[in-house]
């Protein structure tokens, strides 16, 4: 591992260490980065001593000492380096640039940007261009249409998660906005609003024939989420085939990418366009699809890289809190582990996932081809390799390995017995070359 422009290394933790420098540099450029401390300059693992403490003074630092709020648009995380347990600071890039250290305000020695390896004060131009193409419209920006909102249900969130809303939370929570009054934020949390998500299931491949409409809303968004994702679990139904090598159960889709996906749609969803995401059930297809295109600055590449800008900060900073969100950037990585790119069709103002169902036939080709028992992570990699020769997409350990987040190693124990069973092959040289489907090959 080495320093590049998005990953920066620091030894340890001190008084004298400008994190805040580094983090704004990180809010302010295009596609954020990471902050490793315990890790000297050559990219070697040395530790932490307090890691604990440390994280919790590093959030503090940055929660304190940055403006406009950088709430959800960072993760500090423990991270194992060859065993050795270091600091990870994971920064999106803000959509409020320029971001600055409050002590110094939005000056040449408040602002920070990325540059090569290092965070390099910003000019007066750089500043003035970043600040006139700010996002406005964000939702915390938007007042509430009512003002008399509460928030019950919010705090019984929070107390279960063992966190305690103090008379502050809304200021904390960034449900205020500039003049004190509850933003388009507290509406949505709220225990009643308008807001609402819509279930929709139809008889065919098309809108014609309807044949059920819920709707999940009008209350907070944290219950609305959930009551999707329940129905949804109802709504996922399960393929069974009997082999001689045992029971095989196929789910019409994967549990885990659809939740991501979902919760992806809410919490990025466009809400300044008055519409929430939706969710559809086909015959042959489930479709998820989150108003709004991608935002400013960031490409379709950026988007299935992973590169975390979220549109609405003050939603994912609450959604992490529940642990309904886990570390940013993560669940377009978690979707693209079972579906590809080719499931995403990107309008003018809406990107709309589409997932074609596991069908019986599709259960009983894999079950019949697996030549004895397999793990579901031997399995989850059978299948990508599968959809990679059907796809023509070079799939080897390495592939696999960044797109599943797990090391080569235990990768290549995984492929070493699929191997064994004659249900993959390599292809070509040792280097260049790529797995394939003996499943495939043998149908």
């Amino acid at each position: 591992m080495i320093e590049t422009n998005r990953i920066e290394f620091k030894r340890e933790l001190t008084r004298e260490l400008d994190i805040e420098r580094e983090v704004v540099a990180f809010l302010n450029y295009r596609e954020g980065g990471i902050l490793y401390i315990g890790v000297d300059d050559d990219g070697r693992p040395i530790g932490v001593n307090d890691v604990d403490g440390d994280v919790l003074r590093i959030k503090d630092r940055i929660r304190n000492g940055i403006s406009p709020s950088p709430m959800g648009l960072f993760d500090v995380t423990i991270e194992h380096l060859d065993d050795i347990p270091v600091i990870k600071v994971f920064v999106a890039s803000g959509t409020e640039k320029p971001y600055y250290k409050t002590k110094y305000g939005m000056s040449e020695r408040g602002c920070y940007i990325r540059v090569g390896t290092a965070a390099e004060p910003m000019t007066n131009k750089q500043i003035e261009d970043l600040f006139s193409h700010r996002i406005h419209n964000s939702i915390r920006n938007i007042p509430s249409p009512r003002q008399d909102l509460t928030f019950n249900q919010l705090r019984i969130y929070y107390e279960e998660k063992g966190m305690h809303l103090n008379d502050r939370y809304q200021r904390t929570l960034e449900l205020l906005t500039d003049d004190g009054r509850l933003n388009y934020v507290a509406y949505l949390l709220a225990d009643e609003n308008g807001n609402s998500m819509k279930l929709a299931q139809y008889a065919g491949t098309d809108r014609y024939e309807l044949v059920s409409n819920n709707e999940y809303g009008y209350t907070c968004l944290l219950t609305a989420t959930q009551k999707v994702l329940d129905k949804l679990d109802v709504a996922n139904q399960v393929h069974t085939v009997i082999t001689p090598t045992g029971r095989h159960d196929t789910s019409q889709w994967d549990k885990l990418a659809v939740r991501e996906a979902v919760i992806n749609a809410i919490v990025h969803n466009n809400y300044s366009f008055g519409s929430p995401a939706k969710v559809e059930l086909f015959a042959d297809r489930l479709e998820i699809t989150s108003i709004g295109r991608i935002p400013e600055g960031m490409s379709q590449e950026d988007f299935f890289s992973g590169m975390s800008m979220p549109r609405n900060k003050e939603l994912m900073r609450v959604f992490r809190d529940m642990e309904m969100v886990e570390a940013l950037g993560s669940g377009m990585v978690r979707i693209l582990r079972t579906y590809n790119r080719d499931n995403f069709t990107f309008g003018d103002n809406y990107i709309r996932l589409t997932i074609p169902y596991y069908t019986e036939a599709s259960a009983t080709d894999v079950a019949e081809n697996v030549a004895g028992e397999l793990s579901e992570r031997q399995l989850l990699i059978l299948n990508m390799i599968r959809r990679g020769v059907a796809e023509n997409v070079a799939v080897n350990t390495k592939y696999l390995s960044e797109r599943m987040e797990i090391s080569r190693k235990t990768i290549q124990r995984d492929l070493s017995v699929l191997q064994d069973k004659n249900l993959i092959e390599w292809l070509g040289p040792a280097k260049g070359g790529h797995w394939t489907s003996l499943c495939d090959t043998h149908n």
